[in-house]
């Protein structure tokens, strides 16, 4: 049989390759207990009130969702004191990058990104027959004049998450505003802030002001992690009405299922469980911080709910190796680290145990 002709630029990219399922490692080792650390999930599971809604809409699901999102759409955009105009939801964060990608990216348009980063921002150019241009970090650190030395007349995008995923660095109020000073005027600056709830750091600041100056400024934050409901999918983006309104020509109806809506307006109330979170999460990072000063390996301090460590070995091997133990982090290799994993900040019992074999592997 032929197969039909298909789009060349599918050629170039790379299919994205998930965290390990914990089922899929029980079954390939016979293991009873294993835990994942990988995706930087929420170790407390989702919100509580989250999962009374999820019941309670559950037998509602013989009818379409919203497909507008205007309860949700109404109360986010108080939550974060914003016009709901300037909101697009997504099934998860990752739709609304693609959202943006169908929208404005032509073939032969341009994006930079860090070359290490979330992998996304460069499939969905491609897919539209863009090119993904990447610059190195320093120190596992956003080089801003590099992102502004790569701008060329057919740069469309430059994209940042902030805080950085995998390596946790947070880039500082000062540079945003010195990127976004020396961009070319038709340029956009794609934010993505899907763990900006896990920042302490004095110096960061959000997109919101941005974007309430009418900026050309795309922020993208989730419900999947802090809130701790990743398995609903639910993410949106932030932007002015003008770059909204575009986006919005991309969306397919009812992308967003009545479960995932129902469950993200009960998360936004659930004040405790983002408190408790945060203090995991700080705690978590304190206990991995010192264990990692004790067998003298080098990590990034994490503005993330993760922490990037440099392992000083072939982290493929490393990581096989806690797997056949029961433990799944992420390798680093895919994102061009061949020494370093990304681990993310578990319960006290799951950091115990990932300690305990990493000292027996390495």
């Amino acid at each position: 049989m032929k197969t039909p002709k298909f789009r060349e630029t599918i050629m170039q990219i790379t299919a994205y390759v998930p965290g390990k399922p914990i089922e899929d490692v029980k079954r390939e080792f016979g293991l009873d207990d294993v835990i994942k650390i990988a995706s930087n999930e929420n170790p407390l599971g989702p919100s509580p009130k989250a999962v009374e809604a999820i019941k309670a809409a559950a037998c509602e699901i013989n009818q379409y969702p919203d497909g507008a999102c205007f309860e949700l759409r109404q109360k986010l955009a108080k939550h974060l004191g914003i016009n709901p105009e300037n909101l697009i939801f997504g099934d998860g964060g990752d739709e609304v990058i693609f959202h943006f990608a169908e929208a404005f990216i032509n073939p032969g348009d341009e994006i930079i990104t860090p070359d290490t980063t979330f992998s996304e921002y460069a499939t969905s150019a491609l897919l539209m027959g863009g090119k993904p241009v990447t610059v190195p970090m320093k120190d596992w650190e956003i080089d801003v004049d590099a992102l502004l030395g790569a701008v060329t007349d057919k740069t469309k995008a430059i994209y940042i998450t902030n805080p950085n995923n995998p390596t946790g660095s947070l880039l500082p109020k000062e540079k945003i505003d010195y990127l976004l000073e020396k961009m070319p005027e038709d340029c956009l600056l794609f934010l993505d802030e899907a763990y900006y709830e896990y920042v302490d750091d004095p110096g960061y600041t959000s997109s919101l002001e941005y974007i309430k100056a009418d900026k050309n400024v795309l922020a993208l934050r989730t419900f999947s992690k802090v809130y701790g409901i990743a398995g609903c999918r639910i993410g949106y983006g932030i932007a002015p009405k003008r770059i909204i309104d575009l986006m919005e020509k991309t969306r397919l109806p009812f992308n967003v299922s009545r479960i995932a809506q129902k469950a993200a307006l009960a998360a936004l109330d659930d004040i405790d469980h983002v408190a408790k979170s945060r203090k995991v999460n700080q705690e978590g990072k304190a206990f991995l911080y010192r264990e990692f000063d004790k067998l003298g390996l080098e990590y990034k301090p994490t503005q993330g709910n993760f922490v990037w460590v440099d392992v000083k070995t072939d982290c493929k091997a490393l990581f096989a190796k806690l797997q056949r133990m029961g433990v799944i982090v992420r390798a680093g290799a895919p994102f061009g680290a061949p020494t370093h994993i990304r681990v993310s900040v578990g319960t006290q019992r799951e950091l115990d145990k990932f300690i305990e074999c990493l000292k027996k592997v390495l």
